[in-house]
């Protein structure tokens, strides 16, 4: 039986009183590229951040490909990469320049051949020796997208992947996500609140509402248990609506307390 990219079992944050993520069970197949769905305040960014292990949980478990997120962090970080909505990378320096800094790090073999693959990959093997602080937005985000695929990771972690992005930016990240997925298998898991590009990209969804997974399954699925609802923007909403915050606080007041 093949085990599966990532899998939750009564996950949880907390940060004093403040519960950010609650007994999450989670199982993400191979292959997957899934839509984490949720207001700003929800738990999502956490959630990430205990699966790439920048987060220790406060109770429960996490394994990527049967690593333990926390006893096995080393092995995890060699599977997945992590690409974060706001891509930091040293303006002074060459495209190349961070991506051979970031791969000397993680070790990788053959740091050019890996770099002109990469690049070639993006479709832009141009900006090799181009300055990284003059670039727009949209293409300091595939640069972050070109380090997390230095080492060949076999799941790849995307918070807000075109946030911020035009239409034209919106749709070459997420022609280059499509291709990930299906010329090299590779799991994505994609933190968005972008309902149009979730039902565009993903195979798979789930929605997180006050720290809770309130729904998660294929999208044909989703969009099945809902046929009076005929848009995921309309199922999430109604979903939102049906989920009542626990201490009966509005999402926006929840957003302040929980680091999300």
């Amino acid at each position: 039986m093949t085990s599966p990219a990532i899998e939750t079992y009564e996950l949880t944050r907390r940060y004093g009183e403040n519960t950010a993520v609650s007994q999450l069970n989670l199982t993400v197949p191979q292959g997957e590229i899934f839509g984490f769905l949720g207001h700003n305040g929800a738990g999502k960014t956490t959630t990430v951040s205990l699966l790439t292990t920048l987060l220790l949980p406060t109770s429960g478990s996490a394994s990527i490909f049967d690593f333990d997120i926390v006893k096995d962090n080393r092995a995890v970080r060699q599977l997945i990469g992590y690409v974060p909505e706001n891509v930091r990378l040293y303006n002074d320096l060459t495209v190349a320049e961070n991506l051979r800094f970031l791969a000397e790090l993680s070790e990788v073999k053959y740091v050019d051949d890996r770099i002109t693959q990469i690049l070639d990959l993006l479709g832009h093997p141009e900006w090799r020796d181009r300055r990284v602080g003059d670039f727009s937005k949209g293409m300091r985000q595939r640069v972050g997208i070109a380090q997390a695929l230095l080492h060949q990771p076999e799941v790849l972690f995307l918070d807000e992947p075109a946030s911020g992005l035009d239409p034209e930016g919106q749709r070459d990240i997420g022609r280059l996500i499509t291709q990930l997925n299906r010329d090299f298998g590779i799991t994505i898991f994609m933190n968005t609140h972008q309902l149009a590009e979730a039902a565009r990209l993903c195979t798979s969804i789930g929605i997180m509402n006050h720290g809770r997974l309130v729904v998660a399954d294929t999208l044909e699925n989703v969009m099945a248990r809902f046929p009076d609802t005929p848009s995921l923007e309309e199922i999430y909403l109604h979903v939102e609506r049906q989920e009542a915050s626990p201490d009966g606080r509005s999402p926006a007041a929840l957003a302040e307390a929980i680091r999300h």
